[in-house]
């Protein structure tokens, strides 16, 4: 480690828990690039909260869940964002930010949810409940956010749907977080049977498994999973509801069913706090690279470009979510 630029050293002491020291080397040379890149540039980097810890911890300017993310896009200063999460979150990035040149390092890093629905099932869906408001979760497509009232994210969704003041809402795309809100507010919430590939696939056994292997486990469940699995779990919540459990409550041994990085991306914070890690990887969030980080930055590409009179509909509803 001798050999270590001042910054790569530094930046190995914080991840070297998650991180083993035989592959560090393999990204000190893509991270001291991006670092040099982004002021050459005047250039940030957004990451979301299941990006590796060679991202989230070591090039990332800016990381949260999506409404962190949204929140603070509209403040960047710089001239490029680099949106190292999937492509619906540099859409919205880009819509806050029209007048920046948004990047999206790997245009195939999509999301099951944007892909479960489209602009024209918003379209049929409003004709078959007319004058029910449609809230539409942020894992969309720019065109499906235009089609909508509002956005929400899964740390704001029953807000959201509370303050429309209505009796019924039309809750899209994620059928789980719908019926997960539902249970939490008298508003009657018509969803969709989008759902997300990761959190799918936890179940209620998964969970008593957990808790045979290892006794007195936490176990912290994000809104995207199954109700039943909700159910079973101790708390229920977006990925920064849960970063903030485990920082407040500093439970001995935890367990966060959601993607996998996020594990290792709170337990750099908390070394005190054992993870146990059943994985479950978002194959799209990992086609997310320092090297295609870098490339990005190099090359300038995959830039975000959204036509204005989509973007104009579709910012009004995210602008809608973020005045909640």
């Amino acid at each position: 480690m001798s050999a270590m630029l001042p910054s790569g050293a530094s930046l190995y002491d914080r991840v070297q828990r998650v991180i083993p020291p035989i592959e560090w080397p393999t990204f000190l040379d893509d991270i001291e690039a991006i670092l040099v890149l982004k002021r050459q540039r005047n250039a940030v980097v957004l990451a979301h909260n299941y990006q590796t810890p060679e991202i989230f911890h070591c090039v990332a300017d800016i990381v949260g869940d999506s409404l962190a993310l949204a929140r603070k896009a509209m403040a960047v200063e710089a001239e490029v964002i680099v949106l190292a999460g999937v492509h619906f979150m540099a859409e919205t990035a880009k819509l806050l930010n029209p007048e920046k040149t948004v990047l999206i390092p790997d245009l195939k890093a999509g999301c099951s949810l944007a892909d479960s629905i489209t602009a024209a099932d918003v379209r049929l869906l409003r004709q078959r409940y007319p004058g029910v408001p449609v809230v539409t979760y942020v894992n969309t497509s720019v065109e499906v956010k235009a089609e909508s009232d509002i956005c929400c994210t899964s740390g704001n969704a029953k807000a959201v749907v509370e303050s429309l003041g209505v009796s019924q809402v039309i809750m899209l795309p994620d059928e789980f977080l719908a019926q997960n809100i539902a249970a939490q507010t008298d508003v009657e919430i018509i969803a969709w049977k989008g759902h997300c590939e990761v959190h799918e696939r936890f179940t209620p056994a998964d969970i008593r498994q957990l808790r045979e292997d290892h006794p007195g486990v936490t176990v912290l469940a994000h809104p995207e999973c199954p109700p039943e699995v909700v159910a079973e779990a101790d708390f229920s919540g977006s990925t920064a509801a849960m970063s903030d459990y485990v920082g407040s409550q500093k439970p001995p041994r935890v367990v966060l069913m959601t993607e996998c990085s996020m594990s290792d991306n709170v337990a750099v914070e908390h070394p005190d706090v054992e993870f146990i890690r059943p994985c479950n990887l978002c194959p799209h969030m990992k086609r997310i690279t320092l090297a295609n980080i870098r490339s990005a930055l190099e090359q300038n590409r995959h830039e975000v470009r959204i036509e204005p009179e989509i973007a104009g509909r579709a910012r009004l509803a995210v602008e809608r979510m973020l005045d909640v």
